[in-house]
């Protein structure tokens, strides 16, 4: 077992539409920005029922990788394309140059950034507001599977050059192996510190870190006597809910791949995983997308011709197989690059957005993922974005919460609503314009429902709240002057706050 002291190491070195509702949302949450191009750039803000895309102009370019991370506002904080750190003017963070040295990196990521999936991730430290981690990986010429054979980490105190944030321990490393493409992070059942987990380079592997306050601990590899594969790990995805993960892998005879994806249930307090499905699902051509559904039943993967469903809460997953889309080869803006299925995002909408192989300008959509077999509605190339990308961001669910009346569930007091309160705030208060937003946190990692009361007692809003976000701008009905109640409930928990309005 290998354990880092991160406080010890930490040292001071010298496109465009635009959709509107009813209901006002403005982009939120740490999981809010798509950043796009690296010739032409944009950036792809997202709410819990929409988004919008926007040019705008940064020095950092994201082809392929892309760790981002914004505040609970859907202010960008920080993003990583493998070559340097940026800051929210998408320039060069203090002491952000200089990530994973090499000259593989610099090859590619002085022009375009680092060119693996999931190849980078940002995370808040634990119990530390002012920090935060973020993991890397970049290529190698020397190395066999043309992936470094270091697993690093750096870390960011955004309090620092006046708010911009500076790179304070870079390039650390955090274990030494063989590893695959890609990364991916689960909440702690503590709801506090976080599981990190890598594939080995044939798939055969997982290599498991926890988080915790200020320490990064290496625990023992995982195996699972899995199908081994091409030193790629497509791209690994925890369900939102945290009990699931998924990966996958394979190898090539002559032109036909032997593609397979591996579901296993996970332990949020131990970390361990259990295999429950492989699902052999070969095809012509090669694919990396995953991705769960948003209430973590539905299970996505693609070839770069099809993309495919299975529903992970049967007993029988494998029976579930279905094709829920074919690409039909949309020509691009600069033949004979053409659109086709690859990486895949669950946006802050609830939505899947899909990129394609080539660098291209369009992304498919998935509609309904919470949806079975064609209700899904895959829509293909209908996002026009006008920047060349790949690559997709990396955003594990940050909002996932404790795992309530679990073994690991210590964290909080017997009285959970008055320690945690949901985080819950409400403002301008008094409201003098009809816009009220409220900030909070839904302590059960499921919906919460959003009410205000009159001083009778009657209800004159109500808004369901998704837990994937955790601020909401409401354009409020006309309402007389005076004091009303907000209240927000999730399961068995209520929580109310008295708000004023005078306009």
């Amino acid at each position: 077992m290998i354990i880092k002291n991160i406080s010890n190491n930490a040292r001071y070195l010298m496109c465009p539409a635009l959709l509107f509702f009813s209901i006002k949302c403005l982009p939120q949450g740490y999981n809010s920005s798509f950043l796009l191009g690296y010739q032409a750039k944009a950036k792809m803000s997202f709410t819990d029922t929409s988004y919008s895309i926007l040019s705008e102009v940064r020095t950092i370019p994201f082809m392929y990788t892309q760790g981002n991370i914004s505040d609970e506002n859907g202010n960008i904080l920080m993003s990583s394309n493998g070559y340097f750190v940026a800051n929210s003017t998408g320039d060069t963070m203090l002491y952000g140059s200089g990530l994973n040295p090499n000259q593989c990196t610099y090859d590619y990521g002085h022009e375009w950034g680092m060119p693996i999936a999931y190849g980078n991730m940002f995370l808040p430290m634990p119990d530390d507001s002012n920090k935060y981690i973020l993991f890397h990986e970049t290529c190698d010429y020397n190395s066999p599977t043309a992936i470094d054979n270091n697993f690093y980490y750096s870390v960011v105190d955004i309090t620092l050059d006046n708010g911009l944030g500076a790179v304070i321990s870079k390039n650390n490393i955090a274990h030494t192996d063989m590893f695959g493409w890609g990364m991916t992070a689960c909440k702690h059942g503590n709801g506090r510190d976080w599981w990190i987990i890598t594939i080995s380079y044939d798939g055969s592997l997982i290599h498991e870190f926890l988080l915790l306050q200020m320490e990064l601990i290496m625990l023992e590899l995982k195996n699972l006597q899995l199908q081994t594969g091409l030193g790629w790990a497509g791209q690994p995805v925890f369900s939102p809910d945290g009990k699931k993960f998924a990966f996958r892998d394979g190898y090539v005879q002559g032109t036909y791949w032997n593609l397979y994806i591996n579901i296993m249930r996970f332990d949020r307090c131990s970390g361990d995983f259990v295999l429950d499905t492989v699902i052999n699902y070969s095809d012509s051509t090669i694919g990396y997308g995953t991705m769960f559904s948003p209430d973590s039943r539905y299970l996505y993967f693609s070839t770069s011709e099809h993309i495919y469903q299975v529903d992970t809460d049967t007993p029988n997953i494998g029976a579930t197989l279905q094709t829920v889309a074919t690409n039909d080869i949309f020509p691009s803006t600069v033949p004979p690059f053409y659109t086709n299925f690859h990486l895949m995002y669950l946006a802050a909408n609830g939505k899947i957005y899909i990129s394609s192989t080539s660098s291209v300008k369009h992304l498919h959509e998935i509609n309904y993922p919470d949806s079975a077999g064609m209700a899904c509605d895959v829509q293909l190339h209908n996002i026009f974005t006008d920047c060349y990308f790949i690559g997709v961001p990396n955003h594990p669910n940050y909002y996932l919460g404790r795992e309530i009346g679990s073994s690991c569930d210590t964290l909080t007091s017997v009285s959970y609503l008055e320690q945690h309160d949901f985080k819950f705030r409400v403002y301008p208060n008094p409201v003098r314009n009809g816009i009220l937003n409220v900030g909070y946190l839904l302590p059960q990692n499921k919906q919460g429902l959003f009410e205000i009361y009159d001083v009778t007692g009657k209800v004159v809003f109500r808004y369901t709240l998704p837990p994937w976000s955790n601020v909401q701008s409401f354009k409020l009905p006309k309402l007389s002057n005076g004091v009303y109640n907000a209240v927000i409930i999730s399961g068995d928990k209520r929580v109310s706050k008295r708000f004023a309005v005078m306009e």
